[in-house]
């Protein structure tokens, strides 16, 4: 009984040895322990002894190349494509956020200097166009240069924000990329079942435990 314990617990480590490392197990060494675990009346299913699909190991670099080329280009590569719209959202987003930011600025900043030089016909000294002869400006020069500080800093806001989705996009295909590689199935499973058999020769039962390991 002590023997049948000893051979079943370093079989059991064998083989989860051998599936933990991911290697193919020889044929010889297969028939070998497949034989002395059938010896001590002990079952084993072939399908311990099955190959892992194999992994590409320079796709999550290929992922990440092609999102920093072209956003999305790298999703489409790990076949996310329901990512894609949502990457362009972003993006867009923030590039436009920059465009009307910038675009703003660079009117505050224009009517700015052209009031310093002392000039009254810039679009924010009468907006429409109804201010008499004489009167004060609807935007004086206090509040030119407030709007163009305002619109710089959300302008700047906005790059920032876009550079970062940019860089979450590439860094997105990269890891997605990785756990592609991960055996994720609801598959996984391990499971005891006792065993009883009867020896062909001696008619002797043949106590142990078939154990199945899916991958």
């Amino acid at each position: 009984m002590n023997k049948s314990l000893t051979t079943f617990v370093f079989s059991f480590l064998f083989i989860w040895a051998c599936s933990a490392q991911n290697k193919e197990v020889p044929e010889n060494a297969k028939d070998s322990l497949k034989t002395n675990l059938r010896q001590e009346g002990i079952v084993v299913q072939d399908t311990i002894f099955e190959k892992r699909k194999k992994i590409n190991p320079l796709a999550p670099s290929k992922a990440a190349f092609y999102s920093a080329v072209l956003p999305g280009l790298g999703q489409i590569y790990n076949k996310r494509y329901w990512k894609v719209p949502i990457v362009y959202a972003v993006i867009g987003t923030g590039v436009y956020a920059y465009t009307y930011n910038d675009d703003l600025y660079d009117r505050f900043r224009t009517a700015f200097k052209r009031r310093q030089a002392g000039f009254t016909d810039d679009e924010f000294y009468d907006i429409n166009g109804d201010n008499p002869i004489g009167a004060d400006p609807d935007l004086d020069t206090d509040d030119l240069e407030r709007q163009q500080e305002n619109y710089q800093r959300d302008r700047d806001l906005a790059l920032v924000i876009t550079i970062a989705m940019y860089a979450l996009n590439i860094i997105d295909a990269n890891v997605d990329a990785h756990l592609k590689q991960f055996n994720i199935d609801e598959d996984l499973s391990m499971d005891f079942k006792p065993y009883l058999d009867l020896n062909p020769i001696t008619n002797d039962p043949n106590y142990g435990i078939a154990f199945t390991i899916k991958f």
